[in-house]
C-alpha cells in the first residue's frame, strides 16, 4: 500500500512539474506592466520634470534676485546669507537630468530615422535644449554632448563642455528643430504642452531663440544681434494663451506651492528690495502677489482673518537677516514679530495649483522691448513692446488666481504713468523682467546677471561668503563619483565656489 502511495505521488509531482514548465512562459510574463511607451509619454514626463525644484529655487534663485527670503538657517541656508548648500543647489541639476534630459534623450534615440514621429522628435529638442539652458546658466560648464546618455550610450561619467561651446550648439539645435515644424505631418495629440499645436511650438522655439540670442547681449554683442535679427517675425509668445507653462492640479501639485503651503508656509518673505519697488512705482500687481498677516506673532497666527491685501499695508524684510537680526529687524518696523512681514500669498499666486510658467508672453514682449531699442529688430516699437510686456503679466497674475485680477483701469493707469524712456529703457525693461519673472527663479537669476538690472545692494550678512552669489555649485555627487571630469571643469571654468561667474555674464 505505501509503494502504491508513493508511485502515484511521484506521477502527480511529474504530472505538475511538467504542466508548470508547459506554462512557464505565461506564469512568469507580467500582464500588467507595459513593455513598450509611447515617446509622447516620455515628452510629457520631461515637460513636468521642467518645474523648478522647491527648495533648490526657493533657497537660491528667488533669494539671489531678492525677491524671496528666509532668516533661518540649517537646511534653509543658501541665498539669505549668500552662503553654500550644496544639499539644495543640487536639486536642480539633479531633477533635469534624471527627469528632462535622460527621457529627452531617449525620446530622440528611439525616434531617429522615424519619419512619422519628425514633429515629436523636433519639440524633444526644443524641451532638452531649454533644460540644458536653464542647467548651464545656473552652474556654467557642464556635461552636455555627452550629459544624460547613460541609458542610450552608457556614458555614465560625461564630459564636461564649456558654455560657450555649449551656447553654440543650443542656438543651432533650436534654430534646427523650430524650422523643422511641419503642421502637414503626424500632430501629436497627447503633447501636454501644446496639445501638438505646431504653430505654438514654433512660437516656442522662436521665444526661446530671443532668450539664447539676447543672453550674448554683453559678452558677443554683434553675435546677439545676429541671432536676434535672424529670428524675423516670429512667431513669438506674445500672449498669454501661448504661455509655456507647466499646468497643476490637486494629483500633481506645483513644487514651489507644496512647499509654501506645508512645511516652509510660514519661513519664507517677501524682500523689502522687492516690495519697496512695487510700492515705489503704485505698482497694483503688488496687491496682486502680496500679503501681509497682520500682527501675526507665529505661524499659526498668520490667519486669514489677520490676511491684509492692501498695497500700502505690505512691508517687506531686508536682505542679510538670520533669526534674530529678523526679530531686530521687524521690531524696527514697528511689527509685532517677523511672521508679519509681506509674503508671496501662498493662496493665490502661490497656490498649490498654480502654473509653473517657462516661457511668458510678458517676458518676450520684455526681450523684444530691448532688442528693439538696441535696434537689433526693426519690426514693432520699443515702447509697445515694453508696454505689452506689462500688461501681459498683469493679466496672467489674474489667470492663475482670479483674486489676483487687476481690472484694466488700473493697468492703464500703470501703463500711462510709465513710459519708456530712451535713456533709461534698458533700466525699466529689465526691471519690468525681473517683476514679469516673479517665482521663475532660474531666469530671473540669469537675466539679472546678463542685464546688470534691477540694480541692488549685495546681501549685508556678516558671514556672506561673496557679496553676490554668481552661479551654483556642483553637486557633491559628481564631485565624488565623476571628479575627474569635474576637476578639468574646474581648471577651465574658474573655482567651484558661488562667486566664479558664467561665461555670457559680464
Amino acid at each position: 500500500m505505501k509503494k502504491l502511495i508513493s508511485i502515484l505521488s511521484l506521477v502527480i509531482l511529474i504530472g505538475y512539474t511538467v504542466s508548470c514548465d508547459q506554462n512557464f512562459d505565461d506564469f512568469n510574463t507580467n500582464q500588467v506592466n507595459a513593455t513598450a511607451i509611447d515617446p509622447a509619454f516620455q515628452l510629457n514626463a520631461a515637460v513636468v520634470g521642467l518645474a523648478f525644484p522647491t527648495l533648490g529655487t526657493l533657497t537660491f534663485d528667488v533669494g539671489i534676485v531678492q525677491q524671496v527670503i528666509s532668516p533661518n538657517s540649517g537646511v534653509l541656508t543658501g541665498a539669505n546669507y549668500n552662503q553654500d548648500n550644496r544639499e539644495y543647489s543640487q536639486s536642480l541639476w539633479q531633477g533635469y537630468y534624471r527627469n528632462v534630459i535622460k527621457n529627452t534623450r531617449d525620446v530622440i534615440a528611439r525616434l531617429d530615422g522615424n519619419s512619422n514621429r519628425a514633429n515629436l522628435i523636433q519639440m524633444a529638442r526644443l524641451i532638452q535644449a531649454y533644460g540644458f539652458m536653464v542647467l548651464t546658466d545656473d552652474y556654467g560648464s557642464i556635461p552636455y554632448f555627452e550629459g544624460g546618455k547613460g541609458y542610450t550610450s552608457q556614458i555614465f561619467l560625461p564630459k564636461y563642455d564649456a558654455q560657450q561651446q555649449i551656447y553654440d550648439d543650443l542656438i543651432k539645435e533650436v534654430r534646427e528643430a523650430t524650422a523643422a515644424l511641419n503642421a502637414s505631418q503626424r500632430i501629436e495629440t497627447a503633447d501636454i504642452l501644446y496639445g501638438g499645436d505646431i504653430n505654438k511650438w514654433k512660437a516656442f522655439g522662436n521665444s526661446l531663440l530671443l532668450r539664447l540670442g539676447m543672453r550674448l547681449s554683453e559678452v558677443d554683442p554683434s553675435k546677439a544681434q545676429q541671432i536676434v535679427s535672424s529670428i524675423g517675425a516670429g512667431p513669438f509668445i506674445l500672449n498669454n494663451s501661448d504661455n509655456a507653462a507647466i499646468r497643476h492640479d490637486n494629483n500633481y501639485q506645483n513644487p514651489t506651492g507644496n512647499t509654501l503651503n506645508s512645511t516652509e508656509a510660514s519661513n519664507f518673505y517677501l524682500t523689502k528690495p522687492f516690495v519697496d519697488f512695487l510700492k515705489n512705482s503704485n505698482d497694483p500687481r503688488l496687491s496682486a502677489i502680496a500679503v501681509r498677516y497682520v500682527g501675526a506673532k507665529s505661524g499659526p497666527e498668520q490667519t486669514m482673518d489677520r490676511a491684509s491685501f492692501d498695497a500700502n499695508m505690505q512691508v517687506g524684510m531686508p536682505m542679510g537677516n538670520d533669526n534674530s537680526g529678523a526679530v531686530k529687524a521687524a521690531a524696527d518696523a514697528g511689527l509685532a514679530s517677523f511672521y508679519e512681514f509681506s509674503q508671496a500669498d501662498r493662496r493665490r499666486v502661490a497656490k498649490l495649483t498654480a502654473p509653473n510658467f517657462l516661457i511668458t508672453a510678458a517676458q518676450t514682449n520684455l526681450l523684444l522691448a530691448e532688442a528693439r531699442h538696441r535696434g537689433w529688430i526693426t519690426t514693432g516699437n520699443a515702447q509697445d513692446y515694453f508696454h505689452a510686456g506689462i500688461r501681459a503679466h498683469m493679466i496672467q497674475l489674474g489667470l492663475v488666481d482670479a483674486g489676483s485680477t487687476i481690472s484694466p483701469e488700473a493697468i492703464n493707469a500703470y501703463i500711462l504713468a510709465n513710459p519708456l524712456n530712451s535713456s533709461t529703457a534698458l533700466a525699466q525693461i529689465n526691471n519690468q523682467y525681473w517683476v514679469a519673472s516673479f517665482l521663475n527663479g532660474p531666469e530671473a537669476f540669469a537675466n539679472f546677471r546678463r542685464s546688470g538690472f534691477p540694480v541692488l545692494q549685495a546681501n549685508p550678512f556678516p558671514g556672506r561668503e561673496v557679496p553676490f552669489i554668481n552661479r551654483l555649485t556642483y553637486p557633491n555627487s559628481e564631485i565624488s563619483v565623476n571628479s575627474d571630469n569635474v576637476q578639468v571643469a574646474i581648471a577651465a571654468q574658474g573655482a567651484d565656489n558661488l562667486a566664479t561667474k558664467v561665461w555670457w555674464d559680464k
